[in-house]
């Protein structure tokens, strides 16, 4: 029986030929291996990846919108955030599960109804046997229990009729005059200031579509169509371009610009005729005036474009608040703007990467980030009614210490995590945009984050769910009008119905150079209520 080595050639040369041919193919196979292996490594990268975006999408399509997370306070809500409404005033406004100073807990509470409600008053008295007590005397008034009830009446519906009087002489039987009607705000329409005021707050205030305002009309034996609901919106939007003018110009007054855009589809815009009715055109967003005329303005354009931004903010130097996107870049460059980026944008990548977890899975460096962003945010709350002064002392204290060791975990923890994976890019984003996130420690007066600016967009989100687009670009125009006038009121103290009442009432009355006076700035809550 032969041995294995018997086969072997006695020759040295071409032994080491033979031992040579067998390393090569030992290395080759090593080389394969390893690309094998880094292959498999970059799938199990990829499904991972995949595996992340499949949760966030579906937790964004089916899960709960919150960004609060696991043992931290909410610190701000996203415009496309579930509303949390005010409690009703018969509910308690206490917190049941809340103990007292003594431990137990409180009892609720419930809310005063305003003092200048009209009230009913319905008296129960005892009569006959029951003020007989049951020793034999009679019963004598001692005091009394009083409650109160709400009761809403449905809206009462009712007809200003104009008589106007004629007058002529009965000498000459000529000379015919006609008593003057005050001018309103509508001359040609048929519906009254507080009619109009009605119909704008529903639709762009309570997000109720015109269908729906026609379908309630006619529930009140009101036959108005919506098209003609359309009409006085129209209408109204055209009267009121003077008074958006006025707005435009006293937002550059202040030294900060916040801006922002949300989509919106309008299938018919003569200034985009060739744009197909599924895309997308955008509705800009612009917070800003001096600290005692808040302005927020809505501006209509079929285009994401960066020459929108150039076109809106024209003449002013100041700075400006965005997110990430880079369509401001332009405008910051062609005016010289100081250009803040927002913060709760990036703690927003950092939420995203906690719900693309795997369900009950804790990720560390998660937690971290938002430990560290909890921190910034608790500084704010302690200074919020603090002066711009002390509001700058207070984050040269402690709020750049905390971004300094944020700033050191986000370098370490970069080199750390996957590039493509929801923390990777959270990281990534968080570092790109570092200097223009921590910009507000500069300047007091500057908030941290765009909130203010989403919150105002979010009546216009909530109505675009119910009327999911508009019509023409005229439309989306005099929606942006609208919208203008009535988150401005409100972010001035007024109530939306009762400013546009007041108004539609006042303005034709009132000379474009006088405008300034109409603005919600300039008039109390007192003076619009008492608008009969």
């Amino acid at each position: 029986m032969k041995n294995a080595t018997d086969t072997l050639p006695d020759d040295v040369d071409a032994l080491k030929t033979i031992v040579h041919e067998l390393l090569l193919s030992q290395a080759s196979e090593s080389v394969e291996k390893q690309k094998m292996v880094d292959r498999l490594s970059r799938l199990q990268t990829r499904i991972e990846t995949l595996e992340e975006y499949l949760r966030l999408s579906r937790h964004q399509r089916f899960g709960a919108s919150s960004e609060k997370s696991p043992d931290q306070i909410e610190l701000f809500d996203d415009a496309d955030s579930v509303v949390i409404e005010t409690p009703a005033v018969i509910e308690s406004t206490e917190d049941e599960s809340r103990p007292d100073s003594d431990g137990s807990k409180k009892k609720p509470v419930r809310t005063r109804f305003p003092a200048d409600f009209p009230r009913i008053t319905k008296t129960y008295v005892l009569a006959g046997q029951d003020l007989v007590c049951d020793c034999g005397c009679q019963r004598v008034e001692i005091g009394e229990d009083t409650s109160e009830q709400l009761d809403l009446i449905p809206a009462q519906v009712r007809i200003v009729r104009h008589v106007r009087k004629k007058y002529a002489c009965k000498a000459c039987e000529g000379s015919v005059r006609i008593a003057e009607r005050p001018e309103s705000f509508l001359p040609k329409s048929n519906a009254t200031e507080a009619t109009l005021a009605t119909v704008i707050t529903h639709k762009y205030q309570d997000a109720i579509p015109l269908y729906r305002l026609s379908n309630i009309l006619e529930r009140l034996d009101i036959d108005v169509s919506r098209q003609t609901l359309s009409q006085w919106i129209l209408k109204a939007a055209e009267r009121l371009e003077p008074y958006a003018d006025h707005l435009d110009a006293t937002l550059t007054q202040g030294d900060l610009i916040q801006m922002d855009e949300t989509a919106v589809q309008v299938l018919k815009d003569p200034k985009a005729p060739d744009k197909a009715p599924q895309s997308k055109s955008y509705m800009w967003v612009r917070r800003g005036g001096p600290p005692d005329k808040r302005v927020i303005l809505f501006h209509y354009e079929p285009t994401r474009s960066g020459d929108v931004p150039i076109k809106l903010l024209h003449d002013y130097r100041g700075a400006l608040m965005t997110d990430g996107y880079e369509g401001y870049n332009a405008v910051v460059r062609t005016n010289g703007l100081t250009h803040l980026c927002c913060m709760a944008h990036a703690r927003r990548k950092f939420v995203e990467a906690q719900k693309a977890m795997p369900a009950k899975t804790k990720n560390g460096r998660i937690d971290m980030a938002l430990s560290y962003f909890a921190k910034l945010y608790a500084v704010e709350r302690d200074y919020t009614q603090a002066s711009p002064e002390n509001r700058f002392n207070g984050r040269q204290e402690k709020t750049v210490q905390v971004l300094a060791q944020f700033r050191e975990w986000l370098d370490k923890t970069q080199r750390e995590v996957v590039p493509k994976g929801k923390l990777g890019e959270a990281v990534a984003y968080t570092l790109k945009y570092w200097e223009k996130l921590t910009r507000f420690t500069e300047n007091g007066a500057w908030p941290i984050d765009n909130n203010a600016t989403e919150n105002a967009i979010r009546p216009f989100v909530v109505g675009r769910k119910n009327w999911l687009f508009s019509n023409t670009g005229n439309g989306a125009v005099a929606s942006s009008r609208l919208y203008s006038i009535i988150e401005t009121a409100k972010a001035n103290g007024h109530e939306p119905y009762h400013y546009l009442k007041w108004l539609f009432t006042t303005l034709p009355k009132t000379p474009e150079s006088e405008l300034e006076a109409l603005m919600p700035w300039s008039v109390s809550v007192e003076t619009v209520r008492g608008c009969a």
